[in-house]
């Protein structure tokens, strides 16, 4: 079978020496795409047994693992080379030829031998050895180098794929910083044009205002969500009695339970609707904020 295709197939030996074949491996490697229609047209019944009956014609057991099955179709070396010589794949016709020339050879001088090898074993007792058919030789070095480019060809692909692989990779992490970097710029546009469209604050010389005043202009001012006004509760008190708020958002956060990033968010729609201004950062990073007085 292997210098035939140059496949390996599954081979059951038995106690007297003889081999049987899973027919469906040699129909794969031969072409045939209905196994049980190509035994039928080609190997006669005699060549030909269910792995149950193989075996236990021995008392032995079903081979384990492997797919083998008790009702699995095999076929005897005759039989393999039967379906062979049916075969219309190119990679069969050097075998074919020999198997026909042993045949001619055999019918002309009534037997075929194989010419003894230039080498031969230098141990005592050791059995002689044969050189191998000029067609099946050629044959099987053929496949073996098929067999190598296609291992190169694999192994190619293999490492392109890899590689790219690893470049989409790179292509996605330098997309997450490009997203995260524009996220940021965009946040800081965004404060940037609230502070610039805010409400200017006019001189006054009224008295300080109260808490109660400041959320009452605010509630005023805007349609106040649950969280905007979560947050404005916090914040007027300390506008109120200090002037100015200097409270990072991780404080404020903490206080509201709100996230950092929410807690940014309604204050910039208290900027935005001239509730609260900004004026620049503390020391620590904190942003500022002072009243908007009308």
């Amino acid at each position: 079978m292997y210098a035939a295709t140059g496949a390996r197939v599954r081979r059951l030996t038995l106690p007297d020496g003889t081999h049987w074949f899973p027919a469906v491996d040699v129909c794969k490697e031969l072409g045939h795409t209905n196994s049980r229609q190509a035994l039928a047209d080609h190997v006669p019944e005699g060549h030909r047994e269910i792995l149950e009956t193989v075996t236990g014609a021995y008392g032995l057991s079903i081979p384990a693992g492997r797919e083998w099955r008790r009702d699995l179709n095999v076929i005897s070396l005759q039989g393999l080379i039967l379906l062979v010589s049916a075969c219309t794949k190119p990679a069969c016709a050097p075998f074919k030829q020999w198997a026909a020339e042993v045949i001619e050879t055999v019918q002309r001088e009534g037997s075929y031998a194989l010419e003894e090898a230039e080498v031969q074993p230098t141990e005592p007792g050791a059995p002689v050895a044969y050189a191998m058919p000029e067609q099946v030789a050629e044959a099987i070095v053929r496949l073996e180098e098929r067999n190598l480019q296609a291992d190169e060809q694999l192994a190619v692909a293999q490492h392109e794929s890899l590689a790219l692989q690893r470049t989409m990779v790179e292509m996605q992490r330098e997309t997450l910083t490009a997203q995260q970097a524009i996220a940021q710029a965009m946040d800081r546009i965004a404060n940037g044009l609230d502070v610039l469209f805010a409400t200017r604050p006019t001189p006054t010389t009224a008295t300080a205002p109260t808490t109660e005043a400041v959320l009452a202009d605010w509630r005023h001012r805007l349609s106040v969500t649950e969280d905007v006004w979560t947050v404005a509760v916090v914040i007027a008190p300390v506008l109120v009695e200090k002037g100015e708020l200097r409270e990072p958002l991780e404080s404020i956060a903490a206080r509201t339970g709100l996230s950092v990033h929410r807690v940014n968010e309604c204050l910039r729609m208290l900027r935005k609707h001239a509730c609260i201004r900004s004026q620049g950062g503390a020391e620590g990073g904190a942003p500022v904020y002072v009243l908007n007085h009308a």
